[in-house]
């Protein structure tokens, strides 16, 4: 497909700093099908750095000046995890190489076809995969730009040949204000990335201008239940309609009649108009996917996909990689990864595996993320992890942000103790949780890994992978 993408006149060779990462990686992809001469580097080797060798991507393990003589790029894409002051931008800039952040680039992308954009603080990666599997599934062949892997799709990214764009809006580093969707999926709207947004009042005015942002035509799809999305709706007049989703009749859409699967899935009966559609089952679980899916149906349906086919690609859904994935059993336990990094998240997760198994035990080891979030946090993090029949806490993992003094992993520990919860275990790494999930693990017993850093490797030593699922 040949897209005119203004921005990009004139430019042949894009070089992206940070494309270790899964939004940094899924971009290279895109740029590559595009047509243009892809280069990149990072400090980290990820299993996003295989995906872009494997598309003959040139990559190199730094970052450092010479990569402009090396590759000569006539852009220098970066993410927000690399400084202003990285010596690399900075000798770009010098020499009048043009620069860009991944945002402004994927939103040039974005503009220029019939954009789908999904925003919100928790479930965008799942509502965003469900509404690219569904248009997959219907022949729409979507351009696809998604924070997660798809299981069912293979891909976080890819160059559709129709005129739909999926897109996962980043709103950590505030560039999802730069996008202006054709429909704009809004799933929720809560507190978090302190380091971008010191209050709630913040997240709230953000979201707020973006959704000023849709195209004159454009259509607002939003949860009515979020708290947040509520306010958002109060104080600010949108110029687009609005459709709403939620629990029971009384939205444009919703889910009522629902039964949690024991072992995983959920059914419920959807209406539109207040008028019964039909019944739909998941293959994922918890009430979060149920308005995930509801999020889905609004678009499809706004899209002209019958819903009999909607209905029968929900079923068949498997998830996102790191989205309560399963990773396998041993000795009758059975081990589960979920990227979950925020109280809301991890509240999710939790209340999910218990109506899964609500009589087997439940074994956490959660990995806080980021030193901003856990001071900011740490209560909540205490309340929700109360859920846990027993808990494992590692060492804050810091992603980019250097070590605060006073902020550890002691602080969530120390605040279930004070609640009189005697269940949780400080582990000095993840080996350390690994032995002691070893020594003390019984059969039947579930083991969930839960946190944005590399956690999920507690579960991978624990279980010999065979093969991976989401439920």
């Amino acid at each position: 497909m040949d897209l005119i993408i203004s921005n990009l006149k004139g430019i042949n060779r894009i070089h992206l700093m940070g494309i270790g990462g899964a939004g940094m990686s899924g971009l290279a992809l895109l740029l590559k099908d595009l047509g243009y001469d892809v280069s990149g580097c990072d400090v980290n080797w990820t299993s996003y750095v295989d995906k872009v060798i494997q598309d003959n991507i040139g990559f190199v393990l730094h970052h450092g000046k010479e990569h402009l003589d090396d590759f000569s790029p006539d852009l220098i894409v970066y993410s927000s995890a690399i400084p202003e002051d990285n010596e690399e931008l900075l000798h770009a800039k010098r020499r009048g190489i043009p620069t860009a952040k991944r945002g402004e680039v994927l939103s040039w992308i974005f503009d220029s076809q019939y954009g789908i954009g999904i925003a919100g603080t928790h479930g965008k990666t799942t509502t965003s995969s469900m509404i690219a599997l569904i248009l997959e599934q219907s022949g729409l062949s979507p351009t696809l730009a998604i924070g997660g892997e798809l299981c069912d799709i293979g891909v976080n990214a890819k160059l559709g040949e129709g005129p739909y764009m999926v897109a996962e809006l980043d709103e950590s580093d505030g560039s999802f204000e730069g996008f202006h969707p054709n429909i704009a999926v809004l799933t929720n709207a809560d507190w978090d990335h302190v380091n971008h947004y010191p209050t709630f009042d913040s997240v709230i005015e953000a979201f707020g201008r973006f959704l000023v942002n849709p195209k004159d035509d454009g259509v607002v799809v939003l949860c009515g239940e979020d708290v947040g999305l509520t306010r958002i709706l109060d104080e600010n007049h949108l110029k687009n309609e609005v459709i709403t989703y939620g629990w029971g009749s009384a939205w444009d859409w919703g889910a009522y009649n629902v039964e949690h699967v024991p072992g995983g899935g959920v059914s419920f009966s959807v209406a539109k108009n207040g008028k019964f559609v039909d019944e739909v089952k998941l293959s994922v679980s918890g009430d979060h996917n149920i308005m995930n899916a509801l999020a889905a149906c609004v678009v499809a349906d706004r899209l002209e996909v019958p819903f009999p086919l909607i209905k029968k690609t929900l079923k068949t859904f498997r998830g996102a990689k790191r989205r309560l994935q399963y990773i396998g059993s041993t000795n009758g336990m059975d081990i589960y990864d979920d990227y979950g990094h925020h109280p809301r998240e991890i509240a999710a997760t939790l209340n999910t595996l218990s109506q899964m198994f609500p009589e087997r035990r439940l074994n956490v080891v959660f990995q806080p993320h980021r030193f901003s979030r856990t001071a900011a946090m740490y209560k909540d993090f205490a309340d929700v992890l109360l859920l846990a029949d027993r808990l494992f806490l590692l060492p804050v993992y810091g992603a980019d942000e250097e070590p605060i003094e006073g902020i550890d992993s002691n602080l969530i520990y120390s605040e279930l103790q004070l609640r009189q919860y005697k269940n949780c275990i400080l582990c000095s790494d993840m080996y350390d949780a690994v032995a002691l999930l070893k020594e003390s693990m019984e059969e039947g017993d579930v083991v969930v890994t839960v946190g944005a850093g590399d956690v999920s490797a507690v579960g991978e030593m624990l279980v010999e992978v065979k093969e991976k699922r989401v439920v």
